[in-house]
């Protein structure tokens, strides 16, 4: 199968007769414990996995930014960096390039046009950030191609202000900053409020497993917006700037103040912040056990108390945690309603809970899984 390299560099040379300068590539992430904790200013424990988005790229003495699909049949684009960067709705990829783009001149960095080819194997849909690694790449092959004074943290706000301004996507920071400041074999404990980055050792007996139900994510939009309101209400209620600043002894002793729906919603959010700072210890500790239980407790609050899953998510964290036993944990990744399950294992684990989920998971459910056994990866980066 042809890497991901190569399509870049054989879609760049036929698309614009010269070869490249440069390969940078933005990898995906998946976040392991700490859930809608990050616009209530907590804690999240993404890590950065081996599947990206990859550029090939080489710098033009003009204006014009010209950037060619490789994964939409090398449809192009063009655009000059002297007039108004437009949306355009018909061509939705575009948008997270020239997005990117715009606000990077809006910050004042200088650089001319550039050619690139772009592709990725991040799969898309399945909530693992394949958008944040596109904005993250391009960030990141702008700097390379002209030594821009940009920092790892600044190419991923740059990446989160195209993605909530230019494309109209809310999203908090974590996608893009994991993107940008992956560290291999590691995850990344990060303070939402701050931005501080603490990189948490994963062990390297430790598999992470993604396995995405394939359950159409309905009613995320509106769920999501609800849940962000009755957080702030909360918060308020507690006099507070957010959840984050409450702890859990606080919560119990305030928790009268709320309406029993907001006081379910906030006590998610208080608790995971306190498993996800826990789990970081654990971790550091190659305490699988703490792990297990951890994530496992996470898991139930998400379904019990912030209301987020669905039959079908619950089913696979069934399948999975009865073959882990508390050899690892398992949870629902991602804003809910949908999407994939995480999973921490030992490798020999691996091949058992694969064959468990192709046994068990379609006759339950009537649906099929997607299974993606991946690395803790480093962040974006020029490739050799």
């Amino acid at each position: 199968m042809e890497t991901l390299k190569q399509t870049v560099a054989s879609s760049f040379e036929k698309t614009f007769g010269y070869q490249p300068e440069i390969y940078v590539q933005a990898p995906g992430r998946v976040n392991i414990i700490g859930e809608h904790t990050d616009y209530n200013d907590g804690f999240v424990l993404p890590c950065a996995i081996d599947y990206q988005t990859m550029t090939a790229a080489a710098k033009r003495d003009d204006r014009i930014i010209r950037v060619v699909a490789a994964d939409y049949h090398n449809e192009c684009d063009e655009f000059s960096l002297d007039s108004e960067i437009a949306f355009l709705p018909e061509k939705m990829w575009v948008n997270y390039i020239r997005g990117v783009v715009k606000f990077l001149l809006q910050r004042g960095l200088l650089f001319n046009g550039c050619d690139i080819a772009v592709s990725g194997n991040v799969p898309q849909g399945a909530g693992l950030s394949s958008s944040a690694s596109l904005e993250v790449v391009i960030g990141q092959t702008l700097k390379a191609l002209y030594q821009l004074d940009i920092s790892q943290q600044d190419i991923a706000l740059n990446g989160q202000q195209a993605e909530n301004q230019f494309v109209g996507c809310n999203c908090g920071i974590m996608d893009q900053l994991i993107s940008a400041c992956g560290d291999e074999g590691h995850a990344l404990l990060i303070d939402c409020r701050s931005l501080a980055l603490f990189p948490i050792s994963i062990p390297d007996d430790l598999v992470v497993m993604i396995i995405n139900s394939n359950k159409q994510r309905g009613l995320v939009g509106s769920e999501y917006n609800t849940r962000r309101q009755q957080c702030e209400e909360a918060a308020n209620l507690f006099g507070v700037k957010a959840l984050r600043d409450i702890t859990f002894d606080e919560f119990l002793q305030k928790q009268h103040l709320l309406s029993p729906i907001v006081a379910k919603r906030a006590k998610h959010v208080i608790s995971e912040n306190e498993r996800t700072l826990a789990a970081a210890k654990a971790l550091t500790q190659n305490d699988l056990l703490q792990l297990s239980e951890l994530m496992a407790q996470s898991h139930i609050s998400m379904r019990d108390d912030f209301e987020i899953t669905v039959k079908e998510i619950d089913t696979l964290v069934d399948i999975v945690k009865s073959v882990l036993g508390v050899q690892g944990g398992v949870r629902m990744t991602g804003g809910g309603f949908g999407g994939c399950v995480v999973a921490l294992m030992q490798q020999q684990c691996v091949q058992p809970v694969i064959d468990a989920v192709e046994a068990q998971y379609q006759k339950m459910t009537g649906l099929q899984a997607d299974i993606y056994v991946c690395q803790p990866s480093s962040g974006a980066s020029v490739v050799s």
